[in-house]
């Protein structure tokens, strides 16, 4: 990511599936600090994760993008291409509303 932007990311939310050295060792090799959310202790139903629905929200704005509903491509450079061009296209448009409205 902070190739193809030429910016970089200083903190990444993760779930509990990136705990452990491995992750940790590669996040710091980029200078990206880690947070796991975690869920609490006595889970009873429903809880909802700080900062989940960040991740879960771009996923649901991505999937309605008809190439990234399935995985057509044969290159996964060309997967990451497309997401990176579906996420310009969602910031332009909140870009021209915020631009629209003041």
């Amino acid at each position: 990511m902070q190739a193809a932007t030429g910016d970089h990311v200083d903190l990444a939310y993760v779930d509990q599936g990136y705990t452990g050295e491995r992750p940790a060792k590669a996040a710091r090799q980029h200078g990206i600090a880690l947070e796991v959310v975690r869920l609490p202790e006595a889970k009873r139903g429903f809880v909802l994760l700080p900062r989940r629905w960040v991740v879960e929200r771009s996923f649901a704005w991505a999937t309605r993008f008809r190439r990234l509903v399935k995985d057509y491509e044969r290159y996964p450079s060309t997967l990451a291409d497309l997401h990176i061009v579906t996420f310009v296209c969602l910031m332009l448009k909140q870009a021209a509303r915020l631009a629209a409205s003041s």
